[in-house]
């Protein structure tokens, strides 16, 4: 799929309650950002994890982060949503890397040209807040493949 230039540059909260800016806060070379609409989607992110988990090992500059991008109407309920999310986590890696968006959604669809919210998107984003890859859905053979394709080129072009 043809990725568009950059990661839009939107306010969020990690779910220890740090408030960051986007795409500021990826602190890898390369990083993997899945993007979630729904709670039902938990499933498609976390089915990444087992393949980002076996790149890190071999790959230092990458960084895996959990983007659930909540509607405005949502964002009064903010401490109970992200709270109720913390305490289901607890594991002090996984509330630094799960990072709550609320407000206008299309902040974050438009930019990232995503039309459709019923699964997640997923996008690798260099350092510098460029999207050099996205997808949608959960990790498949066929999705992977392609990021490793797109992971490989990144690295060989960091030398």
């Amino acid at each position: 799929m043809t990725a568009p230039r950059s990661f839009p540059a939107v306010p969020a909260r990690d779910l220890e309650g740090l408030d960051v800016d986007l795409p500021d806060a990826f602190t890898g070379a390369r990083n993997l950002v899945a993007v979630a609409f729904r709670r039902e989607q938990q499933r498609e992110v976390d089915s990444w994890v087992p393949w980002f988990e076996r790149e890190a090992t071999s790959d230092p500059g990458l960084r895996f982060y959990e983007v659930p991008t909540i509607g405005r109407w949502w964002a009064p309920f903010r401490p109970l949503i992200d709270g109720g999310m913390a305490a289901a986590i607890r594991d002090p890696v996984v509330l630094r890397r799960t990072l709550t968006v609320y407000g206008d959604v299309g902040r974050v669809t438009g930019p990232l040209d995503i039309t459709d919210r019923s699964s997640i998107a997923v996008c690798l984003v260099d350092g510098s807040g460029r999207v050099h890859w996205r997808g949608s859905g959960g990790c498949t053979i066929e999705t992977a493949a392609a990021l490793d394709a797109v992971l490989t080129t990144m690295r060989d072009a960091d030398g």
